[in-house]
């Protein structure tokens, strides 16, 4: 029996629907949501990435302001340009499109954005509150991930919960947001040896190494929940995610399609923290 579909779209489309109304009610109150992006450089990624987060918002009625700049941009400007947004009062959120390029220090840049307004969850004092389990901007991508496993109604407390990669923006904060709910979780990345010997005995399987088809049959437990987090694509323009899709499908009870899995939850997340920053500034 094939595993049931975590439909992200769908899941997406109920998130937006409510969202939709708590603007409305914001703008009665004469109170507009405002979320600026900043990109530096013209990666094409990047740039359909920041389209569909302008597209959600005007979709919502949130103020959306896309502030491009050059390659080039020197790492004072740049900090500069983060400045000015948090001081700017009409501006709740703040999000700062990576990658970046080489030469601007991300760990900086991240930091010089308002906690506040972090509505990418990425400034270090919320990733020091996602830690310690106080609320606190998620990382978009990650509160997607955990809202996807939470609507299958699978009791976390105590299960072997395995993570793919250790990036700060997914990998490690997923991780921290499983353990903070009761999981035993394991990391696994690039240097762990023997992968199989740690997917095999996970109930719950987030895949966010960023290499498609990573992930194969035999290395997931029968009745396991796979999310899969990778966006990759082939030669030819397809899409395809970190797992082997359709043969884990055949052994997992629960798996997320790549695209429409992870992906529209990134999006609604990112759209909730954003009116979430509004509210609490207002």
């Amino acid at each position: 029996m094939e595993g049931r579909i975590l439909d992200g779209k769908a899941m997406s489309e109920v998130i937006l629907g409510r969202l939709d109304g708590e603007v409305k009610s914001l703008r009665r109150k004469g109170i507009v949501p405002k979320l600026v992006v900043i990109q530096v450089g013209d990666d094409p990624a990047s740039t359909i990435y920041v389209n569909k987060k302008h597209k959600a918002c005007l979709r919502l009625g949130i103020e959306s302001e896309i502030k491009h700049l050059p390659e080039e941009t020197r790492y004072e400007d740049l900090i500069d340009a983060i400045v000015k947004l948090n001081n700017d009062d009409s501006v709740h959120g703040i999000l700062v499109q990576l990658p970046l390029p080489e030469h601007l220090s991300h760990k900086g840049v991240l930091e010089a954005v308002d906690p506040a307004k972090d509505v990418d969850g990425l400034n270090p004092y919320n990733h020091g509150k996602n830690l310690l389990g106080k609320e606190c901007f998620q990382p978009a991508t990650p509160r997607g991930i955990i809202s996807l496993i939470e609507s299958t109604k699978t009791e976390l407390e105590g299960i072997n919960a395995v993570v793919i990669g250790r990036s700060n923006i997914v990998g490690k904060p997923t991780a921290i947001m499983l353990l903070n709910r009761g999981c035993t979780v394991t990391v696994c990345h690039s240097k762990t040896r023997n992968l199989s010997d740690f997917t095999q005995k996970a109930d719950l399987l987030i895949v966010a190494a960023g290499k498609p088809g990573l992930v194969k049959a035999h290395m997931v437990k029968n009745g396991a929940i796979v999310i899969d987090v990778g966006i990759n694509r082939l030669e030819g323009g397809k899409i395809v995610g970190d797992v082997d899709f359709d043969e884990v499908r055949k052994k997992a009870a629960w798996i997320t399609p790549v695209p429409g899995g992870v992906g529209p939850m990134t999006i609604a997340s990112l759209m909730e923290n954003t009116i979430r920053a509004c509210r609490e500034y207002a």
